[in-house]
């Protein structure tokens, strides 16, 4: 499910020697009649189709944040506990709070607030509906938008290298694919071969086609190809793996505007989704990184990986509070299923246990 050709031009046909449109075109045909003729046998005998990986599609949110849960959120729930918490005890969930990623202004608020709540619901419940005030507010069933009824959905995924972007884009395509999609992905990411055989891999895992062209290749180029095909296809969801060099660099940012433009005069109307991959084990300095994205290109939501791996699983709120995006998917495990739509209730539920 990969093919390659040289670096192009985004307007520009390929070089001499490489591979034609003609027979990207009829390998992509072969690939999506396959998917889709599983799709509709699945559908025939009354099942749910969904990729053939043999793992769960669904990870557990519960056990995704126990270290969460028994770090911090432990110590947090143990002083809030005692009873009628004095002045000492607040200064301590305040403290409790920036130990668990939350940030220090936004744990001071956080207290402030709560020691203002005269609800009768006691200390602890205060916390708690202050911090699940700290989410933002999203619309049930969330889905990336669609130009129209024949055009795909886009996702572009940013972030810095080591945060697990591709892996995650993986799982997500896995998921779109249990749920009777046809994804397609990109590899945008063209300075470093190995992203571009890792996406071939999860590729072939998750059961969708992926657009390609050589290490080194114009980004642009892969994106636009993609978006052809995608459109040719009627795919439903087209996810573009990108660049993850330091986020100090501007012309990986120059390289992402380039992207959002070569799609709008594709498509226009599209309006992608652009997901930052955050990992969670790298708290506020990964918050900054986010910052620094949001900045430069305009983020719709995060997808945050390795929750499980943390005790200070706070960092949501301060992602939230910070950017003004939702966290829209997050990592709760190594399985291709363990990425799980971000539930805000089910999550503070989860973390006070």
């Amino acid at each position: 499910m990969f093919w390659r050709r040289r670096p192009t031009e985004p307007d520009q046909p390929a070089e001499e020697g490489g591979v034609s449109d003609a027979a990207i075109e009829a390998q992509l045909e072969a690939e999506f009649a396959e998917a889709e003729e599983a799709r509709t046998t699945a559908q025939a005998g009354g099942e749910t189709p969904r990729p053939t990986d043999g793992e769960p599609a669904d990870g557990d949110l519960v056990a995704g944040v126990a270290r969460s849960r028994g770090g911090f959120m432990a110590r947090l729930q143990g002083l809030l506990g005692r009873g009628d918490p004095t002045a000492a005890t607040w200064e301590e969930v305040e403290e409790t709070l920036i130990a668990g990623d939350v940030g220090a202004a936004l744990a001071l608020e956080v207290v402030e607030r709560a020691r203002r709540r005269r609800d009768g619901a006691g200390p602890t419940a205060a916390v708690r509906e202050e911090l699940t005030a700290l989410l933002v507010d999203r619309e049930p069933g969330w889905a990336p938008h669609r130009a129209g009824p024949d055009a795909p959905a886009i996702i572009l995924v940013v972030g810095v290298n080591g945060t697990g972007k591709t892996t995650t884009i993986g799982k997500l395509a896995f998921r779109y694919r249990a749920e009777g999609q046809t994804v397609l992905l990109a590899a945008g990411d063209t300075f470093r071969a190995a992203a571009i055989e890792q996406l071939r891999a999860w590729g072939e895992r998750a059961g969708a086609p992926i657009v390609a062209h050589g290490p080194g290749a114009d980004p642009a180029a892969v994106v636009y190809d993609a978006v052809d095909a995608a459109v040719a296809r009627r795919v439903d969801v087209l996810i573009v793996d990108t660049a993850g060099r330091l986020h100090t660099k501007s012309n990986l940012m120059d390289e992402l505007a380039k992207m959002r433009r070569v799609i709008d005069r594709r498509l226009p109307g599209a309006a992608p989704e652009v997901l930052f991959v955050l990992d969670a084990t790298t708290g506020q300095n990964g918050l900054a990184q986010a910052k620094a994205f949001h900045e430069s290109t305009g983020l719709t939501g995060i997808i945050l990986t390795k929750l499980d791996s943390t005790a200070k699983g706070g960092i949501v709120f301060a992602i939230e509070r910070a950017l003004g995006v939702p966290v829209c998917f997050v990592g709760v495990g190594e399985k291709v299923g363990d990425l799980l739509p971000f539930d805000a209730t089910a999550f503070v539920g989860a973390l006070f246990g």
